[in-house]
């Protein structure tokens, strides 16, 4: 499911829906940082298991809002500090593996304006990380899904209000 942006009920509706069709449903946080000519790049992780490169995401958290928890997994996964939009960016679908079969997982993702990157992490050796354009994190990304959201953010206009706090940016 591509979706642009949704509302926090249009959200819940939406997970409330997939917990009775028995569907999976995580927190992602996408990474955002400015270069020096105000540029946008994006951080990519490499997933524990398959090495392919994903954005932070995990489960949601028990008191916390999805952002918050997708926050969460920013910082744990590659060390990455920041403001949230609080609103999703969209959503995307994957197959995920479990032990004994695979589970289709929709993933909620919400954008992360990175301030800083700590000196150690949580996942710091079990993970690489790069920091991409856009376009670029697109192709990289296998779930086409979450290729589309990425190429979707320049016609985001809250997001890219969000980015570059209400001064112009380049993709």
């Amino acid at each position: 499911m591509y979706v642009l942006e949704m509302t926090s009920q249009e959200a819940e509706d939406q997970r409330q829906r997939m917990r009775k069709e028995r569907y999976s449903h995580q927190v992602a946080a996408l990474p955002i940082r400015l270069n020096e000519e105000r540029r946008v790049e994006v951080c990519l992780v490499t997933s524990r298991t398959t090495g392919r490169w994903i954005i932070p995401k995990g489960w949601p958290m028990k008191g916390l809002r999805d952002d918050e928890a997708a926050k969460v997994e920013a910082e744990e996964e590659a060390g990455l500090v920041g403001a949230m939009l609080k609103a999703s960016l969209g959503a995307y679908t994957y197959w995920r593996r479990t032990r004994v079969d695979f589970r289709l997982t929709i993933v909620e993702v919400y954008a992360l304006r990175v301030k800083r990157q700590k000196k150690r992490w949580k996942e710091q050796s079990q993970r690489k990380l790069i920091w991409a354009p856009v376009l670029d994190a697109a192709d990289l990304v296998l779930e086409p899904e979450l290729s589309s959201l990425l190429v979707g953010i320049p016609g985001n206009r809250r997001a890219c209000a969000f980015i570059g706090r209400d001064e112009p940016i380049q993709f």
